[in-house]
């Protein structure tokens, strides 16, 4: 079955482009979003790691304690602190929502944000620092039930550049546990590399070479003895019909650029509903999605068909854009995984 991620307004949220309103930022706004993507049918959502934003572990504790079903993806720099620490806070995390906790690690970072977090970690190093971090993690977690009785670990040892442990291993409550399913990104030789070693899901940016660099990364994660999830990180914009879902990216580009007419917008649009302006209205990735509900599902089951599985998709007004996903779109692009039928009601 596809998977449908939905990634969380860490900032606020507003109705136009670069604007918050006072009614859609703090705690009671995000709980909204994530009930919302429960309610929508989306299979998990993703708590991004922003420096100007709330605190991606504090969103994620709360967004699993607000649901039943939602996975909840939570970024993070290694340097956030020890993989040991890391391991603990997540195990806690998974015994108390029953196994919903994933990683995201943000490996390449800007030079202001790691200056602000004191991280001399650069270039290549970092990914170094990531496997490292993502082998002792896995290394301290014990998925098989352990039983307290002693101090100390359960015989785990690791000497690198980075880390060092003693006798770890969780025992205890700390154990019998799900290890998070590990999500990276990134498209150079270094990011394919850490995903095919240590990853379970490869999130890239639509873009070209994509194909190509998805393909190379299940390769080498083959010659690894693994399989990588591949997926995509799309903006989308979706209507009842195509002019519908124009308008809208027009009315949002004007806010921008107020003398634009449409076809400066259609001029970024390719074949399909593929469009590469969503980084001028306010999204963080240049690459989405705009059209009608049939033509972004169409485009989406291309997407699966080329073998990706994963897509972490965002709109909007971020509740109502959830909303219209769930009602209108998703169960077009996998309706075997989405239909409701008197079997799987039973």
């Amino acid at each position: 079955m596809t998977e449908f991620l939905w990634e969380l307004p860490v900032r606020g949220d507003g109705r136009h482009v670069d604007t918050v309103s006072a009614h859609r930022g703090g705690f009671d706004f995000l709980d909204q979003v994530v009930l919302a993507a429960e309610l929508s049918g989306l299979d998990g959502i993703v708590v991004p790691y922003d420096p100007a934003g709330e605190e991606s572990w504090v969103v994620a504790a709360s967004a699993l304690r607000q649901t039943r079903h939602l996975r909840v993806g939570v970024e993070f720099h290694p340097a956030f602190g020890t993989p040991v620490y890391a391991a603990k806070l997540s195990a806690t995390l998974q015994r108390l929502s029953h196994g919903r906790l994933d990683w995201r690690l943000q490996v390449e970072t800007d030079a202001a944000d790691a200056a602000a977090r004191g991280d001399r970690v650069t270039g290549p190093d970092r990914y170094r620092r990531a496997a490292e971090f993502l082998t002792v993690a896995r290394g301290v977690w014990n998925e098989q039930q352990v039983l307290p009785g002693r101090f100390g670990g359960t015989g785990f040892e690791f000497g690198g550049d980075y880390y060092d442990v003693t006798d770890g291993g969780f025992r205890g409550i700390l154990s019998g546990l799900p290890f998070p399913t590990v999500h990276l990104t990134g498209d150079s030789p270094e990011a394919l590399a850490l995903s095919a070693e240590h990853g379970d899901v490869h999130l890239f940016d639509d873009g070209p070479g994509v194909d190509d660099a998805a393909a190379s990364l299940r390769a080498a994660a083959n010659r690894h003895g693994r399989t990588v999830r591949t997926g995509l990180a799309l903006p989308v914009v979706a209507r009842e019909t195509e002019d519908e879902a124009w308008a809208r990216v027009l009315r949002q580009w004007r806010e921008v650029h107020p003398a634009a007419d449409e076809s400066d917008v259609r001029a970024l649009a390719d074949d399909g509903a593929r469009w590469a302006g969503f980084d001028r209205i306010g999204y963080h990735r240049s690459t989405g999605l705009v059209g009608s509900y049939e033509q972004v599902a169409q485009a989406l089951s291309q997407y699966r068909a080329r073998g990706f599985e994963v897509f972490e998709i965002t709109g909007h007004p971020h509740i109502e854009e959830l909303h219209r996903a769930g009602e209108h779109l998703l169960h077009l692009v996998d309706p075997a995984g989405r239909t409701l039928t008197t079997e799987t009601h039973a």
